[in-house]
């Protein structure tokens, strides 16, 4: 029996033209995978936008976080994600709010939730939680999902990764969030607690796992860490399995042989703060430039040529593009344990 959650899913998919676009875009990325020739006339059925790249933590394997992130830092304006959303809405069902930086630090966030509810589009977001929240706001804004992620049952173990971070605060807006749905007869939103397993916290695994059932949270997802430099191996759990790379001495890869395909590219773009269009969320620093949707037509900039020939090169040799090489698409991120 399908839950609450996948039947929210599953009718936002039943309006408009959203059905027709998700089973065409399916096709056409198997199509282009027997081919090996790029296919690509629907909309995407989910899309990623970016409330904004700034965070309030300071977490060392985050771009945002750790000062990496090379583009401009901003908060997505309210009318240009109303425009984003009326380009999109018949044709797409999925809105992923979130990439880079803290969603509920833009002050419209709730604003823009509510607006894409009202377009019968489900909606998703992932919050660290550590700041202050409006929890009756976020279950009456229409949101569907919420994960909010911390990685630690203490204090201690919290702190080691996310820096500046306010554990107690976490888990008490966890608690409330939890309330404001009861208190408000809501079956909305979803409540994931996500847990990135790392060296530091896998030990308090069990742990995890029973205060989960005494807060109540609709699910609890352990998710493998991304490291990108040497120095980040410290962050590997001592139980490979639990990890997505294979490691020795200063060497690692992803465990996962690299195939030459994306169904990212197929199904979910990236529109970031300031509207620019992002081919995949693993392109953090918007290397290949295709265009801002704040000027040209969304579908225009999916299906244009800067598109399809990195959907081309993807198809060739994914293995030659350099953020492909540690990159999430095909291997397993959400452990089952």
């Amino acid at each position: 029996m399908l839950s609450y959650n996948k039947l929210r899913l599953a009718a936002a998919f039943l309006k408009g033209k959203r059905l027709q676009h998700l089973l065409g875009s399916a096709l056409d990325y198997r199509r282009s995978l027997l081919s090996k020739k790029v296919v690509m006339k629907h909309y995407p059925p989910a899309v990623m936008i970016e409330p904004t790249n700034i965070c309030n933590l300071k977490c060392p394997l985050c771009p945002s976080g750790n000062g990496t992130l090379k583009r401009e830092r901003g908060m997505m304006d309210l009318n240009g994600f109303l425009k984003i959303v009326d380009q999109i809405h018949h044709h797409t069902a999925m809105l992923i709010l979130w990439n880079q930086g803290e969603p509920y630090l833009n002050p419209d966030f709730n604003k823009m939730v509510a607006y894409a509810a009202q377009k019968k589009l489900y909606t998703m977001t992932s919050t660290n939680a550590s700041l202050a929240l409006d929890h009756d706001a976020i279950v009456r804004s229409g949101l569907d999902r919420i994960i909010i992620s911390m990685d630690g049952i203490s204090e201690e173990t919290y702190n080691s990764y996310r820096i500046n971070g306010d554990f107690t605060l976490v888990l008490d807006n966890m608690q409330k969030l939890i309330d404001a749905k009861k208190r408000l007869n809501s079956k909305t939103p979803f409540i994931v607690w996500q847990y990135i397993v790392m060296r530091q916290n896998e030990h308090e695994i069990p742990a995890v796992r029973r205060k989960a059932r005494e807060l109540g949270v609709d699910s609890l997802e352990f998710k493998t860490v991304q490291i990108y430099k040497p120095e980040d191996l410290i962050f590997l759990p001592t139980d490979h399995k639990l990890s997505r790379y294979s490691a020795e001495g200063q060497d690692f890869e992803l465990a996962t042989q690299l195939l030459n395909r994306c169904r990212r590219l197929w199904t979910q773009p990236v529109i970031n703060w300031d509207g620019e269009l992002s081919i995949c969320c693993y392109d953090k620093d918007v290397i290949f430039k295709i265009g801002n949707v704040y000027d040209l037509d969304f579908y225009d900039l999916w299906t244009s040529d800067k598109m399809n020939k990195i959907r081309a090169r993807i198809l060739q040799d994914r293995q030659s593009i350099e953020i492909c090489r540690n990159c999430g698409e095909g291997i397993i991120q959400k452990l089952k344990l």
